[in-house]
């Protein structure tokens, strides 16, 4: 046996198991993302009807959180040893689940506002450092594993729309926030000793400089996915409740999360096949196709096809983009991307609060109108992506070229799965 050989034996018998990473690490985005963030969303008709709460403190709440979001994302770019503190982790599980059990605590606009303000910075701080620990856990294992740690966020989403689905007829919106918070601890719990301090900072590699042109692209996009696509996270429940039965938005939501469950997973796993900017675009132009279903078709049967649409393309989406930047092995990627994603996300409800007063379907045309751009900047991804960076897709050539399918010729017999 070679050194060489010896080296690789050693390196796998010391690699983390990557399962018990991968549930930790979906644990503490269910908390820190699927509960944190996005149980606004069917909680929003709640306090629509029980608290008093109107249209544009509604949206000012949500924008308030992604402003949070923000400032949580700058300060791991800033502080990059954040990222790498597993007891930065445990104080923002703490203080996300906090922030949430506080809600109820008070009628007061601006004391809501500040606490959907530390619930973003906490979110912010606990994906970064969460996702972080992901990619570099997991860096020899294959990549759909990567994509159910993304799955997570659907868990939170599905398990705290269940909850509050429950309490529609038979609570009230103090005991929702109240239900989510205790969910939220319950996945603190299970994401405690998620590993952290394992991660090593890197030198710049020259590789990066060529990387920039696409990473533009790649930052672009995904910052404009960000006002797109939070349009439909915080409105799509209220826009469905709107026109269709009592039940049918917080299903909708429930529906939602489920199918992001699997999806980041199926992307990943897609991603050993067509070239990655190719597939961002195709996810992009699915979600844009589900934000606008409601809008155009209307009915339950619509609402509940578009709730699957966007849960099964938005975290799959997140996959593409977080893995794309670090193929183009950018320093930082993970933190400059959810920057940018957070900055659209502050941009998209001020964008369609002037259209609120006459319901919610103006605002999901804007946001799928959105989308559309992120995909057009999607798709300068597509001139010479420097695939040879990383592993080249089975249907990419080494320059860039896609392979012949079955039907265009001879085709490759092994084609992974």
């Amino acid at each position: 046996m070679t050194a060489t050989q010896r080296a690789a034996v050693v390196s796998t018998q010391t690699a983390p198991r990557p399962w018990p990473i991968v549930g930790r690490t979906a644990a503490a985005l269910a908390a820190g993302m699927g509960i944190g963030r996005f149980v606004y969303t069917p909680i929003l008709p709640l306090m629509h009807a029980q608290a008093g709460l109107s249209a544009q403190l509604g949206a000012e709440l949500a924008t308030a959180n992604y402003l949070g979001y923000l400032l949580g994302a700058l300060a791991a770019i800033f502080i990059p040893a954040l990222t790498r503190s597993q007891l930065v982790l445990r104080l923002s599980l703490l203080l996300l689940a906090a922030s949430l059990a506080l809600m109820p605590a008070t009628h007061a606009g601006g004391a809501w506002l500040g606490l959907r303000l530390v619930a973003g910075i906490a979110s912010a701080l606990i994906f970064v450092i969460a996702i972080s620990a992901l990619f570099n856990e997991l860096r020899a294992h294959a990549q759909q594993l990567v994509g159910w740690g993304f799955g997570g966020v659907g868990a939170g989403i599905a398990l705290s729309g269940g909850l509050v689905l429950a309490l529609r007829t038979t609570g009230s919106w103090q005991q929702a926030w109240w239900s989510a918070a205790a969910l939220a601890l319950v996945c603190s719990a299970l994401a405690w000793r998620l590993p952290t301090k394992s991660q090593q900072v890197r030198a710049p590699q020259r590789a990066e400089q060529a990387g920039r042109y696409w990473f533009a692209a790649l930052l672009a996009s995904y910052s404009l996915e960000g006002v797109g696509y939070i349009i439909a996270g915080t409105f799509l429940v209220a826009a469905i409740d709107q026109t269709g039965p009592a039940w049918a938005g917080s299903f909708a939501w429930v529906l939602a999360g489920l199918a992001a469950v699997p999806a980041a997973a199926l992307w990943a796993w897609l991603g050993r096949i067509w070239s990655r900017p190719t597939l961002l675009v195709a996810a992009l132009g699915v979600q844009a196709i589900g934000i606008t279903l409601p809008v155009l078709a209307g009915g339950v049967a619509a609402a509940l096809v578009a709730a699957i649409l966007f849960g099964a393309t938005f975290l799959g989406i997140s996959t593409i983009v977080l893995a794309t930047g670090a193929h183009l092995r950018m320093p930082h990627a993970v933190a400059i991307l959810t920057t940018g994603y957070g900055a659209g996300q502050i941009l998209g409800p001020l964008v369609v609060a002037p259209f609120l007063r006459g319901g919610y379907h103006q605002a999901l045309l804007i946001g799928a109108a959105v989308v559309v751009l992120a995909a057009v900047a999607a798709a300068a991804l597509r001139r010479r992506f420097p695939h040879h960076l990383g592993p080249l897709p089975s249907r990419v050539g080494p320059a860039g070229s896609v392979q012949p399918g079955p039907s265009a010729g001879p085709a490759p017999a092994d084609v992974r799965s």
